[in-house]
């Protein structure tokens, strides 16, 4: 073997060693069991799993805005007309809230864009989606 390879490989190994070393200083039992413990939970078939978690009551559009509707109300992705943009939201206001809330809940593909249904918020309801499209269409 070159010299020059087992040099390499000779510090690499002392690297791989000493760093190991550092990472796992404290070998109690407690530290050991925290570093190896599961990070998830797998349920089999028919298993129960641990009930989920209910929002504690309706969310604000806002809230639905920042979590599901920026990607592309935030940036215009996919043709969407942007918070607070007259211009590329005046077609869609004049034709009523019915409207925007039916394309909004059905999902809707038109000249300038898709709207995929529920804004792909699939958990919101029919009165969270209508907040949402309140609080984007606000002051225009």
């Amino acid at each position: 073997m070159n010299a020059g390879v087992s040099k390499v490989m000779m510090t690499l190994g002392v690297a791989l060693t000493l760093s190991l070393s550092v990472n796992a200083s404290d070998l109690s039992d407690d530290a050991v069991n925290k570093r190896i413990a599961p990070v998830g939970n797998v349920y089999l078939a028919g298993a129960q799993p641990a009930a989920p978690v209910v929002p504690a009551g309706p969310r604000t559009g806002a809230d639905i805005y920042q979590t599901t509707c920026f990607g592309c109300h935030g940036t215009g992705a996919g043709g969407a007309p942007k918070k607070g943009d007259k211009g590329a939201w005046a077609p869609r206001v004049a034709q009523g809230m019915d409207v925007m809330f039916n394309h909004a809940w059905k999902g809707f593909t038109g000249k300038t864009g898709v709207m995929p249904a529920k804004g792909t918020c699939m958990n919101c309801s029919e009165d969270e989606l209508k907040s949402t499209i309140e609080f984007m269409t606000k002051g225009l």
